[in-house]
């Protein structure tokens, strides 16, 4: 058991993957000099060479199609994309190649293809670096999306999608980057798409992914002392959604609450709250809560920046609000 930061704990699951398979590359912008976006690559140029981290010229569309066509000759590549942002300029090799070849081919061609993204709001990079598109990319067939909250799972997920022949793409926010945590190279990781009960409780259950996880935490420590307690789920993956998990802890606790912090229109947490409010229709007391970031480009100012996306003490209230008497039909 080891403490590292998350960039420490991707860097090692890239290593581990690189040294144990040949057929695994590195594919993206500024991956080999520079040590990749946030230091995720960095020291694998010089361990492994050029052939196999591989700069690539400023084209998202142009590395990630090479990527594909990589991946269908038996290669396991990793794409780089430098932000989610970004990615919407590799739309057609990931939704129209990617996500479709094994289909479209009768399973001739996998997809044994890892695409690597930072997104999510950080500290005041504008509206044009702080979009959260996971919602656009739960709408493709064929793609998997996972979202690592920890350096634990980050190392899990990681080396879990680049031995996957499927198309996955790695979700990764920005500010968990330099967070630190436990992680044990040895233990057996658990199913890649399996959600993880992240703290035990009976009056309310908060679903949540990513950096949103860490919130629902620090908010379930003031409903503690408040003789609330809060079950947290994270879900640690986007596409599949491991319904069941999900589904057992609202049987248990009778009140949901979806954390997201994509915006609410046409985001993720409308598509959990419309499956689980299928599923768990008997089990509930009142109707699912849902918390998500407001329908607005992200503002530069930081202050505006902090109110556009859901904070502790938006969890905390939504969580009362669940629970009052007032609020049940």
């Amino acid at each position: 058991m080891t403490t590292m930061r998350y960039w420490q704990a991707l860097n090692r699951a890239l290593d581990a993957e690189l040294a144990e398979d040949d057929a695994v590359l590195l594919l993206g912008e500024d991956v080999g000099l520079y040590g990749g976006t946030y230091r995720v690559s960095e020291g694998l140029l010089a361990k492994y060479g050029e052939w196999r981290v591989r700069d690539t010229p400023i084209s998202e569309n142009s590395f990630t199609g090479l990527g594909v066509g990589a991946a269908m000759l038996g290669l396991r590549p990793v794409v780089e994309i430098m932000t989610i942002n970004f990615a919407l300029l590799a739309m057609d090799a990931i939704v129209n190649m990617a996500a479709k070849i094994p289909f479209m081919s009768g399973g001739q061609f996998p997809m044994p293809l890892t695409v690597r993204m930072p997104g999510g709001v950080a500290r005041q990079l504008g509206a044009q670096h702080s979009q959260r598109l996971e919602a656009m990319f739960l709408g493709v067939p064929g793609l998997r999306i996972v979202v690592p909250a920890t350096p634990q799972d980050a190392y899990w997920q990681l080396r879990q999608a680049i031995r996957s022949d499927d198309p996955i793409l790695v979700l990764e926010h920005e500010l968990l980057y330099f967070t630190e945590g436990e992680v044990d190279e040895n233990r057996p990781a658990p199913p890649l798409h399996q959600a993880i009960c992240r703290r035990a409780g009976t009056d309310l259950t908060c679903i949540s992914y990513s950096r949103m996880v860490s919130v629902a935490e620090a908010a379930a420590e003031q409903l503690a002392k408040d003789g609330i307690a809060m079950e947290i789920i994270d879900l640690r993956s986007l596409n599949p959604v491991d319904w069941d998990r999900c589904m057992r802890s609202v049987e248990k606790t009778h009140r949901a609450l979806i954390l997201a912090e994509d915006p609410r229109f046409g985001g993720v947490s409308g598509e959990l709250t419309a499956t689980l409010q299928e599923r768990c229709f008997y089990w509930l007391d009142a109707p699912i809560g849902r918390l998500a970031g407001l329908d607005i480009p992200t503002p530069f100012n930081g202050a505006l920046e902090a109110a556009s996306i859901p904070r502790v003490g938006d969890v905390v209230t939504a969580a009362k609000a669940l629970l009052s008497p007032d609020k049940e039909r």
